[in-house]
């Protein structure tokens, strides 16, 4: 018999007085499924995902100041950047971006926002 999965060891997001951390968000669908398509189609629905989650935490896309987005290979770079600019304008929010082995997807991206 197999056992139910155990949820992982973290929350959605956290709040520190006026900022929210958010936990990496996949491109996942609302089922759970890693959406099929290419990084554009994956790094949107991963900010769909980051925007229900800042949602939650009573913040927007607008009040995020750093993020962070792992990709599994470089050459994904031009698609998630034009991506990237749709949803974010000037001035763009700091960012880092890591080249990473991960286990769902090709993206996963977290976010600080600032709700001061």
């Amino acid at each position: 018999m197999t056992q139910p999965a155990t949820p992982p060891p973290l929350s959605r997001y956290r709040r520190a007085g006026s900022l929210i951390f958010t936990s990496g968000q996949l491109p996942r669908d609302a089922k759970g499924r890693v959406v099929e398509g290419d990084i554009t189609v994956q790094t949107r629905q991963a900010l769909a995902n980051l925007a229900t989650v800042l949602a939650e935490a009573g913040a927007r896309l607008d009040q995020v100041v750093k993020i962070t987005a792992w990709l599994t290979d470089a050459d994904f770079m031009p698609g998630f950047n034009a991506v990237y600019r749709e949803v974010f304008g000037e001035p763009f929010p700091a960012r880092s971006t890591v080249i990473s082995g991960l286990v769902a997807g090709d993206v996963e991206i977290e976010a600080v926002a600032c709700v001061a």
